[in-house]
């Protein structure tokens, strides 16, 4: 059954809240399908978010950064916690996210969101509009106007206070994510559509000129665009229309959180920040839940996702990666249930069972 004798040097991140909990059973899923497939991994751990803040003094420090830089993948549970709401903004735990895709030149985020059968009633939307959900949203990471300059607050010459924010896109930023996104497209169904709001914004009249100039090097992949309110509608009320979905770092923050519900939870969904080259961070789209956090109630299924897509995009494991996914399947099948996604009929049980059942199917 061995595919490789490679060992992977891994650095996982616990984080704040749920975040140690959930990256436990992840760990311990990747670390089954290892020993079963014939590769190893090398675990080294790093402090990040609100607990190294705590340590350290910096929500990312730079032994961490340095870690991570210097392996295959990083393996990243969640950061944030109520409680650090207070800090200046660049010792938050968020600010830690920004340091790890600037300081690994993470540009591209994957986020597929896939209902599962045995997953349909969870779901707010009728059956016949999700039934059947397949497909990926590729978000560009570090442009736009989260990193655009100038931002800040400023003063005038009368004193009145404004907040400033510059939204922009380079002709190079722009292509190299359509790339990502038309090669995704390829493997998948052969459709794309970008997401901008060109009608209105300058940086998006570019964008999609370019996006639409990348296209002429993927014939075989059918291209549309549409506007970002229209694509927010188009997402509850048709998605089955979709298969890539690119756009921007503003609008995929907002579209791949909606988008994410559409599964009926949140913690269903794992997702991959990569970047040309070097170690991609994979992570669960769900945040840190600190009110949660310690109490067992975790759903741990969206970071042993990420685990998969970390065999599958970084360590040309795919096959492992199949394995667990199965493996998901099979438990959701057998009707267990953490409560995020219980409904009547089903089992309710907690953070560290899930994983004990996924690991049990693992063995089978």
């Amino acid at each position: 059954m061995a595919t490789s004798a490679r060992t992977y040097r891994i650095t996982a991140l616990a984080g704040d809240g749920i975040g140690p909990e959930i990256l436990r059973v992840g760990r311990a899923v990747l670390d089954a399908v290892a020993k079963q497939r014939g590769f190893a991994i090398q675990w080294q751990e790093g402090l990040v978010g609100g607990i190294a803040y705590e340590h350290t003094g910096d929500p990312l420090p730079p032994e961490t950064l340095k870690m991570a830089q210097d392996s295959d993948a990083v393996y990243l549970a969640a950061v944030g916690d109520f409680k650090y709401d207070t800090l200046p903004r660049e010792k938050r735990p968020e600010r830690a996210l920004l340091g790890l895709r600037a300081g690994l030149g993470l540009f591209a985020n994957l986020r597929p969101v896939k209902i599962l059968p045995q997953l349909v009633e969870s779901s707010s939307l009728k059956r016949e509009v999700i039934e059947g959900i397949d497909l990926m949203v590729v978000r560009e990471l570090t442009g736009g106007i989260y990193f655009g300059q100038p931002k800040g607050i400023f003063t005038d010459a009368e004193g009145s206070r404004r907040g400033v924010n510059t939204m922009v896109y380079s002709e190079a930023e722009v292509d190299r994510i359509a790339r990502v996104a038309f090669d995704l497209a390829q493997k998948r169904r052969c459709k794309l559509c970008s997401v901008d709001k060109a009608n209105v914004l300058e940086v998006s009249q570019l964008w999609r000129e370019r996006v639409t100039a990348v296209a002429t090097d993927y014939p075989n992949v059918e291209l549309s665009h549409m506007y970002v309110d229209n694509a927010a509608m188009q997402l509850v009320r048709w998605p089955k229309q979709f298969d890539v979905i690119l756009t921007g770092n503003l609008f995929g923050d907002i579209l791949s959180d909606e988008a994410a519900m559409l599964t009926g939870s949140i913690g269903m969904l794992p997702s991959a920040s990569l970047g040309a080259s070097g170690p991609g961070v994979y992570e669960p789209v769900h945040g840190s839940a600190p009110d949660i956090a310690g109490q067992d109630k975790a759903n741990p299924i969206a970071q042993v996702l990420s685990g998969a897509m970390m065999l599958r995009y970084s360590l040309d494991q795919s096959e492992a990666a199949a394995q667990i996914e199965q493996a998901v399947e099979a438990v959701l099948a057998q009707g267990y249930r953490t409560g995020d996604i219980f409904s009547e009929g089903m089992t309710l049980i907690g953070c560290q069972e899930m994983g004990e059942k996924i690991l049990a199917m693992l063995e089978r």
